[in-house]
């Protein structure tokens, strides 16, 4: 009798053991795929969900508020885009590159839609589009009359021991590694998480910060804003930029480069260019 009972208790607590298990299991197999990392999300996924999720950089060239509607040279493209694949689009305006990589990386987001430079490293992780600009990044740093006073540089060999401002992970990181090679000289970087752009710029513009780096095309949109701000200055050569997939969303991708080629050549896509780059190369 004492036997049996003790196979009982045995049973029993084997039993709770293998429930407790399987319900751990479970919660792990569902935090696994509600975060997005086990489910495939290529076209066909997201033509099935009704709905393609784009991040963009908000900022006055890529996606910003004026008035009562929304403008930008990605958000408009990415309207087109939503037009073309006759599926809903939502734009997320995001700030920070590395949240965006996360977000695409457990597939809260299918594009990455930003001007990001093609770099051997992100090529590694990454699928990128064919190149939709040709852009460079220039210094931003005050003009020698204008408010505090700091190093005026004009050729890049003057970066050395200077600190330059950037946004966390920014791809420009590496140009500037490479250039304080090609100088054979320290040049300090700050990487912030939080600002962009056109943030840092502003920064520069206070006096908060003396150099940061930026997109030329940002610069162009802001020179009038902030007449004592130069960004003469080149970081890098002319680079191409792309928009930023998955690297399974390899159909998702083939789409995208199908309709960028199309959309090209189409006076649409010519009067969005225009708009906020004007007339010069596409």
């Amino acid at each position: 009798m004492a036997t049996r009972l003790k196979i009982l208790i045995i049973s029993k607590t084997s039993l709770a053991l293998l429930t407790v298990s399987i319900l751990v299991i479970s919660f792990l197999f569902w935090k696994f795929y509600t975060k997005g990392e086990g489910q495939k999300r290529d076209f066909a996924e997201i033509k099935r969900s009704g709905v393609i999720r784009i991040a963009t950089e908000y900022n006055s060239v890529g996606y910003f508020v004026s008035g009562d509607s929304i403008k930008g040279f990605e958000y408009e493209l990415a309207l087109l885009l939503g037009k073309r694949f006759g599926i809903k689009v939502e734009v997320i305006p995001q700030m920070n590159f590395e949240e965006s990589m996360k977000r695409l990386n457990e597939k809260s987001i299918d594009i990455v839609a930003r001007p990001i430079t093609i770099t051997t490293q992100l090529r590694n992780q990454y699928r990128f589009t064919q190149p939709i600009l040709l852009n460079k990044q220039v210094l931003v740093q005050r003009k020698p009359d204008f408010g505090k006073t700091s190093v005026f540089i004009r050729n890049q060999i003057e970066l050395a021991k200077k600190t330059l401002y950037v946004h966390k992970n920014s791809p420009v990181l590496l140009r500037i590694r490479n250039l304080s090679n090609e100088i054979g000289d320290t040049i300090y970087t700050k990487e912030d998480e939080k600002y962009g752009d056109e943030q840092l710029i502003a920064m520069v513009s206070g006096g908060e910060i003396d150099y940061a780096v930026c997109d030329e095309s940002i610069a162009r949109q802001l020179q009038s804003k902030y007449p004592g701000l130069d960004f003469d200055t080149d970081i890098s050569f002319t680079q191409l930029q792309a928009w930023m997939v998955r690297k399974e969303s390899k159909v998702l991708l083939d789409s995208l480069n199908v309709w960028l080629k199309e959309i090209k050549k189409s006076e649409e896509y010519n009067t969005i260019y225009e708009k906020y780059f004007g007339t010069g190369k596409k």
